[in-house]
């Protein structure tokens, strides 16, 4: 019969096994990272060069199109070593949904970029194309965390999917201000989106610093001099003052997009730091891990090895080796089987507990998800004009986005149908 401490160590081994796989998992999600943000560089560039109607940025775009395309060929062999292994993944079903999703959008690449470059679609519809691959890519992040089993990696997953969102709305600013001072104009559609956008911002990176810690909270803020958010806030500020069918400077074009690329690229660096502790953590959990193995292997292996001499000792007053009475463990050997039993259970509880909280906040996004495809199936609306409604009704009521998420889902039997 087993013991308790052989399941003890089977318990390690299947921990090992699960660390293994999100070290691989979160070193896709820093792959991920690169190719958002190679993409969300082309996107601006791309909007400039549509909005400028070609005479701006077209050899710089196309430059940003070839290293997409190395971190694309990066991201898809990070997709394909993932299914070999997907019998291991907790949520495999939902990660590779997600991963079926963004395939077709990175095939469609080149044609929107052909289209791009004859200047066959508009800005608008371009950063739009772009945005929705882009919020792919973050989708399969957000399952990366999701499905983590640790609330220390959870917790720097989380953080990391809420950098990269918000680095995503930062970059759909960028494009929004851009498209603005390229035209010459701001109405005030474009500038309610803008809004949006900046306050979209702030709550991410408010998410970000809740799960990242001090550490890397002041890696952030220091990632940002005080010079370019000065210079950032006066070229809102002469956007959003514009009155109504005012002319902006087009001119200020160039400096709008310098100033947010800067800004992104600071955003980039804390990026990096993230995908890099996030490994180091990955790793020294690993060797924890299996270090506590071989500990609990060498008392398994003691625990046999005493039982056996004990066996062998008390057959030599019996004839039948059966009838030789059991011997019990050594009690120092007994009470460090229990105090690692405790352990275990203690460390198990702590580790649920936290896991609680940080799929807490992950499960926020899913409700607005949720709401979203609600308001999708029943009011023919398409996903971002779905999202726009709740951020709007959530500013003009002044409540949290997944509080008038949960409020659509409580309502769901009476929307209208879509016939």
């Amino acid at each position: 019969m087993k013991s308790g401490l052989s399941f003890l160590v089977a318990a390690r081994r299947c921990e090992i096994d699960e660390l293994d796989q999100l070290a691989r998992t979160s070193e896709l999600v820093g792959t991920i990272g690169r190719l958002v943000h190679a993409l969300q560089r082309e996107r601006g560039l791309s909007n400039v060069l549509l909005a400028s109607q070609g005479q701006r940025y077209a050899q710089q775009r196309s430059a940003q199109i070839g290293e997409c395309i190395r971190l694309e060929h990066d991201v898809r062999t990070g997709f394909d070593r993932l299914e070999t292994e997907g019998r291991r993944i907790g949520n495999g079903t939902r990660l590779f949904s997600r991963i079926a999703w963004v395939l077709p959008g990175l095939d469609a690449l080149p044609v929107l970029r052909r289209r791009i470059g004859a200047l066959e679609v508009g800005a608008a519809d371009a950063t739009a194309a772009f945005a929705k691959l882009i919020a792919g890519l973050l989708a399969v992040v957000f399952e990366a965390a999701d499905g983590a089993t640790d609330p220390e990696i959870s917790r720097l997953l989380a953080a990391m999917f809420n950098f990269m969102q918000g680095k995503e709305f930062a970059g759909q600013e960028r494009a929004c201000g851009a498209a603005a001072f390229v035209e010459g104009r701001n109405d005030p559609l474009r500038q309610q989106q803008w809004l949006q956008l900046i306050a979209a911002q702030e709550r991410c990176f408010n998410v970000f610093a809740d799960f990242a810690g001090p550490a890397l909270t002041e890696v952030w803020r220091h990632s940002q001099p005080a010079a370019e958010l000065a210079e950032l806030e006066r070229l809102r500020r002469v956007a959003h003052s514009a009155p109504a069918g005012a002319t902006l400077d087009r001119e200020l074009s160039t400096t709008w997009f310098d100033c947010c690329s800067l800004r992104i690229d600071a955003m980039k660096a804390v990026e990096e730091r993230l995908a890099a502790d996030l490994r180091t953590l990955c790793a020294g959990k690993i060797a924890e891990a299996r270090a506590e193995a071989e500990t609990h292997q060498a008392l398994l292996d003691q625990l046999v090895a005493d039982t056996d001499a004990r066996t062998a000792r008390a057959t030599t007053f019996f004839d039948d080796p059966e009838l030789a009475p059991a011997a019990p463990y050594g009690h120092q050997l007994e009470r460090s089987i229990l105090e690692m039993l405790q352990e275990q259970s203690q460390r198990l509880q702590a580790m649920s507990d936290e896991l609680d909280t940080v799929r807490a906040t992950l499960n926020e996004r899913k409700l607005v998800e949720r709401a979203k495809g609600l308001l999708m199936a029943h009011r023919r609306m398409t996903e971002e004009e779905a999202h726009k409604m709740l951020r709007q009704t959530a500013m003009n009521q002044n409540r949290r986005l997944v509080d008038v998420a949960e409020s659509v889902l409580s309502m769901a039997e009476y929307l209208p149908g879509s016939t």
